[in-house]
């Protein structure tokens, strides 16, 4: 059995906790064993799995991977304290606020050996995988993606541009590089309203 620990208790952590406590029959997760999570806030269990200090998580022998599900900011240094610490770690999306973080923490993943893996769950659904068939083989000419959401606290999450970069996974694995051609924003305090609009173009334009 492979222990592991999940770091953050919103939304994605708890469903990571549920996943591992009662894993899909013939799946790889029945491999796992959780041994606990790790939060700023105090839980005690969860679902019969327990809360457990961050030193501890770092310093037990018994974990050897960390599910990191904590707000975007958080990551960087937290795939740095696992990676030293000689532990696999599965991040959600995305890594680090920056692409030059995110090569470090590749090379520091390489030279530790251990896996560094970014998930992003909704290329693996059933819907997204109809998609992909559906534009295999065809040119795309023209297209818009838009999405709405709640105004995100830019201290935890980043830059705009970051709640919207599973969008932008979408298009990079459906169509190949993109190269971005303009951006804007269009901020109104007031209403608390938040606008980003950006224009990419393909590799043949």
């Amino acid at each position: 059995m492979f222990g592991t620990v999940v770091v953050g208790v919103g939304i994605a952590g708890l469903a990571r906790i549920r996943d591992l406590m009662n894993p899909m029959p013939s799946s790889p997760s029945e491999h796992l064993k959780l041994l606990g999570f790790v939060s700023r806030r105090s839980f005690g269990n969860i679902n019969e799995a327990k809360q457990i200090s961050l030193e501890d998580a770092l310093r037990s022998k018994e974990i050897h991977a960390a599910f990191i599900s904590t707000e975007n900011r958080s990551h960087e240094e937290t795939i740095r304290m696992f990676l030293e610490a000689g532990k696999h770690v599965l991040v959600e999306y995305p890594m680090a606020l920056s692409a030059k973080a995110a090569h470090e923490l590749w090379e520091m993943a390489e030279q530790k050996d251990k896996v560094l893996h970014v998930e992003h769950i909704e290329l693996l659904t059933e819907e997204y995988k109809q998609l992909k068939k559906e534009v295999a083989g065809k040119d795309l000419v023209k297209g818009t993606l838009h999405f709405t959401g709640s105004v995100l606290d830019e201290n935890k999450t980043g830059f705009p541009a970051f709640s919207g970069i599973a969008r932008l996974t979408w298009l990079i694995d459906l169509f190949g590089d993109l190269t971005v051609t303009s951006a804007t924003r269009e901020k109104q305090k007031d209403k608390n309203y938040s606008r980003m609009t950006v224009h990419f173009q393909t590799a043949n334009k």
